[in-house]
């Protein structure tokens, strides 16, 4: 765990760990800075989010170094119950404390001296993409959003992934999780992945999760809360589309997850908005070229443009 909270006066340049609470709970996070920060300034900010199980070393830390590099505050952290944060019980997936982590990130960047209050944007991969719709529709201080490669969830579209029984032995599984653990205090573990295993939260070939050299690396855990299917199973992305109203951009593509979702969640959204239709498999948008980069290049834009706001920040 990183030390503690670290001082105006000790950010850097580059990445720089802290920590911070969410409803009582230390976070760690990663505060990535542009080469030419210089105490004294001020700056717009991203906070990056990735796929549902995940920590902040694999997809979230990577693109946040590179809209540091495109002159953006980004902030990455490990959502609790996840990864170097705290909170009981690990590895337990819960799309409204990952909404409310999200807000309280939000708070602790606001907190801090170089970045303007007014100018705080969102980027969510994969499944956070839905986490962080609820938290922009919820939470006015956000004034951008992007996605990318964004698992959007409803109902509909779980039933067209998993099979209606497919969704219901899952949900029995985690009403028996989540039973035992209430009873006992025992958490039932299942891999996060594993190929062709039924009862693994993701069983489909992946390469990322299946790669030391991508997905799998030392500071990921390999598994997942079975507890967790309750609520995630119930958790509908899509109902946030009404209530953004912040410009907001989504990069996807036809291979890419529930792109019939995406289109959906735009057509339902009020307001500025613009889709980015590219190439790519789902996951070569977590750490594959050109995907990663074009992505990047693509949110910077819409970030440098909509985070506009220069007005002095109360905090």
């Amino acid at each position: 765990m990183a030390g503690d909270l670290q001082q105006p006066a000790d950010y850097k340049p580059g990445l720089n760990r802290v920590t911070f609470q969410s409803e009582g709970v230390k976070m760690v996070g990663n505060l990535h800075l542009p080469a030419d920060y210089k105490p004294g300034d001020k700056l717009p900010a991203v906070v990056v989010t990735g796929a549902w199980t995940t920590v902040k070393e694999q997809m979230p830390d990577l693109y946040a170094k590179k809209l540091a590099e495109q002159g953006l505050a980004a902030f990455t952290f490990d959502f609790r119950f996840w990864g170097e944060s705290g909170g009981e019980p690990r590895q337990y997936e819960s799309p409204q404390k990952k909404i409310q982590d999200i807000k309280n990130a939000v708070s602790y960047l606001r907190s801090l001296p170089m970045i303007n209050a007014n100018q705080i944007g969102g980027l969510g991969v994969c499944a956070s993409a839905g986490y962080m719709a609820e938290a922009v529709a919820e939470d006015t201080r956000f004034k951008s959003f992007v996605t990318v490669a964004a698992w959007l969830h409803d109902p509909e579209s779980l039933r067209s992934v998993f099979g209606e029984e497919g969704v219901r032995r899952k949900m029995q599984a985690g009403i028996a999780a989540q039973k035992k653990f209430a009873q006992t205090g025992l958490v039932e573990y299942v891999p996060a992945y594993k190929q062709n295993d039924p009862k693994a939260a993701m069983s489909s070939p992946l390469s990322y999760y299946g790669s030391s050299s991508r997905g799998a690396i030392a500071q990921w855990k390999n598994q997942f809360a079975e507890m967790s299917w309750v609520e995630w199973l119930q958790f509908n992305a899509l109902a946030a589309a009404p209530k953004v109203n912040v410009p907001t951009l989504f990069i996807h593509s036809d291979n890419s997850a529930l792109p019939n979702s995406v289109r959906k969640f735009y057509n339902t959204m009020p307001g500025q908005k613009k889709l980015f239709w590219t190439q790519g498999q789902h996951t070569d948008f977590y750490d594959q070229e050109p995907y990663v980069t074009k992505a990047v290049q693509v949110a910077a834009v819409h970030f440098k443009n909509t985070l506009k706001d220069t007005k002095t920040a109360q905090k």
